[in-house]
């Protein structure tokens, strides 16, 4: 990484950024021995803690206990863009099967206003996550991007996305929010917040111990067992947790537990952040609105200007480890590192002199159908939420207060939303898992490259990889 400017104390893996600037938490005891109880969460992370907090708000009474493996807000909850997005993953098409048009429509409207949930939540228990609500801006950069924009543009008005919702930008506008070397056509969407995402995972934490909620940490979960005669239960070696009902909330991490392999494949994100950007290259790039930032191209961006002024990018790096192994340490490649900052100077030239602070990664969800999912099997006592796709910050909020209704079995405006009770089918077996997604992801690189040489048309290479992938 000779070629890229990095700074005396840059750091590589470990934890993100995020925890960096803030410390690593103290880590709480360990599950003492079995114990029983009303709830239990298997995974602390925002699915889990979300999930924790509203239980408890909507009944005291419940003995509720979350394991985790290493520390509450650990994985992809500290690890992330900082994007509290509406955006939602997955084939609208394919939820609106389920039960409906409207159904997914009511979701996408429930996701809009999640956003504004999080950070009146953020606000009631005093969490500082550096939330500005500056909204979220898609840009364009060659002439398939921009088509493809468009066309995304009007799909979503037929999808519940309204005037006020996502709209274009004119080049002005664009000019001022955010210069952006290179676009063509810009979207902007006012639901979107930026986030300090550790900031957010250790203040909800202590929100839920505060409420009562037991927070057993350095606890690893091998498997997880439904209800025969008795409870459904979490075994770890300490002991097991028996409960009316176990929740698997583990995302990226699902792999591990015993018979999940298959479930959701672990797919890698990785980020850079550089050193904080003095005031003079601000006034070439603007940003003074603190808008999310997002491109069209397959192999995607996602970019914020964080409170204390530096530029977080990421991406996809070497996007699957073989038998969905993860990588704890949280290394970046050093290519990966390369790409992204090649895609800051690009879209940032202003910037290229920055030297490169941290660099790390984290994995996320993929269901073989690309789509989020909420369930609760009353039989069994299981029930989990997952599968965010990249997309979890302000997902795991809904999904959290979906499992609050569907544990206390109340039927909501919640439970009726086409993502809860779906059923998919588990990824294929190695090594087919592996060169799948290998061959995927190298085929959107290769669209991304031949899209660059100007054609109008999204690239046939883009086309056969989504329908590869069954997204």
């Amino acid at each position: 990484m000779t070629d890229i400017p990095l700074a005396k104390e840059f750091a590589n893996g470990g934890v993100s950024y995020w925890y960096r600037q803030i410390g690593l938490p103290e880590r709480r005891p360990a599950l003492p021995g079995p114990r029983d109880y009303d709830v239990a969460i298997v995974g602390g992370g925002y699915t889990g803690l979300w999930t924790a907090y509203y239980l408890k708000k909507a009944d005291p009474g419940l003995r509720i206990a979350i394991l985790e493996k290493e520390f509450a807000g650990f994985g992809a909850s500290g690890r992330n863009g900082g994007w509290l997005s509406a955006e939602f993953a997955g084939s609208r098409r394919r939820h609106a099967k389920a039960r409906g048009r409207q159904a997914m429509i009511d979701l996408q409207h429930a996701m809009f206003r999640a956003v504004d949930e999080v950070i009146a939540v953020a606000g009631e228990e005093g969490i500082d996550a550096d939330l500005h609500k500056g909204g979220l801006i898609h840009v364009a950069t060659n002439p398939a991007q921009r088509r493809r924009l468009r066309e995304e543009l009007a799909e979503l008005r037929t999808w519940g996305y309204g005037e006020d919702d996502l709209r274009l930008m004119d080049r002005d506008e664009q000019r001022e929010r955010v210069q952006v070397a290179g676009t063509l056509e810009a979207t902007y969407s006012p639901h979107c917040a930026r986030i300090q995402p550790a900031k957010l995972a250790v203040g909800l934490a202590r929100a839920v111990a505060g409420l009562g909620v037991d927070i057993f940490e350095s606890t690893p979960v091998t498997e997880i067992l439904p209800r025969q005669g008795g409870k459904a239960s979490a075994v770890t070696a300490r002991g097991a947790v028996t409960a009316d009902y176990v929740i698997r909330a583990t995302e990226g991490f699902t792999a591990r537990l015993a018979g999940q392999r298959r479930q959701w494949l672990p797919m890698n994100s990785s980020m850079i952040v550089t050193e904080p950007l003095p005031a003079e290259v601000w006034k070439h790039i603007g940003w003074a609105g603190n808008e999310l930032l997002g491109d069209e191209a397959h192999a995607y961006i996602y970019a914020q200007r964080t409170a204390d002024d530096r530029i977080a990018i990421g991406g996809r790096g070497v996007p699957y480890r073989f038998g969905s192994r993860t990588d704890d340490r949280g290394a970046t490649q050093r290519q990966t590192v390369a790409l992204l900052w090649r895609m800051l100077v690009r879209l940032f030239p202003a910037a290229a002199d920055a030297r490169i602070q941290h660099a790390w990664c984290g994995v996320l969800g993929v269901p073989r159908d690309w789509c989020s999912t909420v369930h609760l099997d009353h039989a069994s006592g299981l029930g989990w939420a997952g599968g965010y796709v990249g997309s979890g910050v302000t997902t795991t909020n809904l999904a959290g207060r979906t499992l609050r209704d569907l544990v206390l079995r109340r039927e909501t405006e919640l439970t009726a939303l086409p993502w809860v009770g779906r059923q998919v089918r588990q990824w294929e077996p190695e090594p087919l898992r592996w060169a799948g997604v290998q061959l995927i992801y190298a085929l959107y690189r290769a669209a991304d490259r031949h899209e660059n040489d100007r054609t109008t048309t999204t690239s046939a290479y883009a086309r056969l990889a989504t329908l590869i992938a069954g997204r």
